[in-house]
């Protein structure tokens, strides 16, 4: 008889031989930066997650830093919209104020600029659209401007998350011209169109007015695809790249982590977190051990980072154990 239980028996024990972690320093937490003054507005289907004005960014920095998780992911929120998503690529605006003032008061903290479209133009779509088209090669002067602004402000890295085909190399392009050759890329190389992100969409008010992202989000059906769009990312010059969402493609993960020789990072999104937050809230289950057990399946299946919404409590949780 094999006697697995003896490295049971105890926490200890089971501490000892523990195949898997989850380290603070692995994490990177999502932020929604929004104008305006004094506020701190609670996402209603995000329970715990806000919006925060510039002058609130403090209040959630200094629970960032005192987890000791790495990085945030920054997310504007703006006021005015259009059908370029002119301010996204402003160098005053609202993701570039957020991301400078978090490099100027809180400047060992690395500051992921998730850039896209979607969140700044008046249709909801990450790139520029004609006669109900989503364009392609149009869309990406546009992405790569988002980009060095939010650089020039003093984003440590870029991540494009927009899908379209190309990006990678125009954001490099770029990037390198205007002697920012040392900022790396976190490519969103696997991006689903997934139904897991309603929240984020009611946090940025990002919803598309018409039709769906299926014509560049991927079909959530598919691998090997999805290893084509990583591929290309990494010979475009992506340094990271990423799966989304993380816990309906924990195999995509897997497969990614095997393939190719690159940092995976996994996006542990709105929708996985809202349904934890949902039955949690209501008694369903133990919040603390769910989340644990998904982080730890997220990083078993082979991420190396993860972006997630329970980063600040899941840094509590680990410690107690």
């Amino acid at each position: 008889m094999n006697r697995n239980r003896r490295l049971r028996q105890n926490s200890t024990m089971r501490s000892l031989v523990r195949e898997t972690t989850v380290l603070p320093s692995e994490l990177i937490y999502p932020i929604f930066v929004t104008e305006g003054r004094g506020i701190k507005e609670e996402i209603p289907s995000m329970p715990g997650v806000y919006n925060y004005s510039v002058d609130r960014l403090y209040e959630i920095m200094e629970q960032v830093v005192n987890s000791g998780i790495s990085g945030v992911m920054i997310f504007g929120v703006p006021v005015h919209k259009d059908s370029k998503g002119s301010e996204a690529y402003r160098w005053d605006g609202i993701a570039q104020k957020g991301i400078k003032y978090i490099k100027n008061h809180y400047p060992d903290i690395v500051v992921v600029a998730d850039i896209c479209l979607c969140a700044y133009t008046n249709h909801g779509h990450c790139g520029i659209v004609n006669e109900g088209e989503i364009l392609n090669d149009e869309t990406l002067p546009y992405l790569a401007e988002m980009a060095l602004t939010c650089v020039q402000a003093g984003a440590d890295m870029v991540a494009p998350s927009d899908m379209m085909d190309g990006r990678v190399e125009y954001i490099r392009k770029v990037l390198d011209n205007n002697n920012f050759k040392n900022v790396p890329i976190m490519a969103y190389s696997a991006k689903y169109a997934s139904a897991y992100y309603g929240p984020f969409r009611d946090a940025a008010h990002s919803a598309p007015k018409f039709g769906d992202r299926k014509t560049y989000q991927m079909d959530f059906a598919n691998v090997k695809e999805a290893m084509r769009e990583i591929s290309n990312d990494i010979e475009e010059g992506a340094d990271i790249v990423m799966v989304k969402p993380a816990l309906a493609y924990l195999d995509v993960i897997k497969e990614a982590s095997q393939r190719f020789d690159v940092p995976v990072a996994a996006y542990n999104v709105s929708g996985e977190y809202a349904m934890v937050k949902a039955a949690a809230l209501s008694g369903w289950i133990d919040e603390k051990r769910i989340v644990l057990e998904n982080l730890y399946a997220i990083k078993r299946a082979g991420a190396n980072i993860i972006i997630t919404y329970h980063a600040i409590e899941a840094v509590q949780w680990l410690k107690e154990i």
